[in-house]
């Protein structure tokens, strides 16, 4: 019982921390998990996405620079690439709204567990010998 409510707890607080994180938390987190990809991780996220670059902000001019010269997507033929940025935060954002809202209604279904083996952790067995001690 004590466990279960451990997890509704940790649950919970995760499935509200996807629910609540904005567009701006979720830019920094890319920005900075951008930064610390090698270079082959982020060609290959560019082909597969068919974008080039994270985003298109003034004060990181010189990283798109070397990202568009690194740029190896199909996109590049076409003179029409999109940034990796606004891609990836259409998909976690519906991401996130699905996740949290699937923890969130199985969070709750354990604190009703949790209910149900307080209400009935102390109810004696019907088919148990009514002199035997407990």
């Amino acid at each position: 019982m004590v466990i279960l409510f451990v997890v509704f707890l940790f649950q919970f607080g995760v499935s509200c921390s996807c629910l609540a994180m904005n567009q701006g938390q979720q830019e920094k987190l890319l920005e900075s998990s951008w930064k610390i990809m090698s270079n082959d991780t982020r060609i290959s996220l560019e082909k597969k996405l068919d974008c080039c670059g994270l985003f298109n902000s003034t004060n990181l001019q010189a990283d798109i620079m070397s990202d568009l010269h690194l740029c190896t997507s199909p996109c590049t033929q076409k003179k029409e690439c999109v940034t990796c940025g606004l891609k990836m935060l259409q998909h976690s954002s519906e991401a996130l709204k699905i996740l949290g809202g699937v923890g969130l209604f199985f969070s709750f279904t354990e604190i009703l567990g949790v209910w149900l083996a307080m209400r009935y952790r102390n109810q004696k067995d019907p088919r148990a010998n009514p002199s035997a001690f407990l």
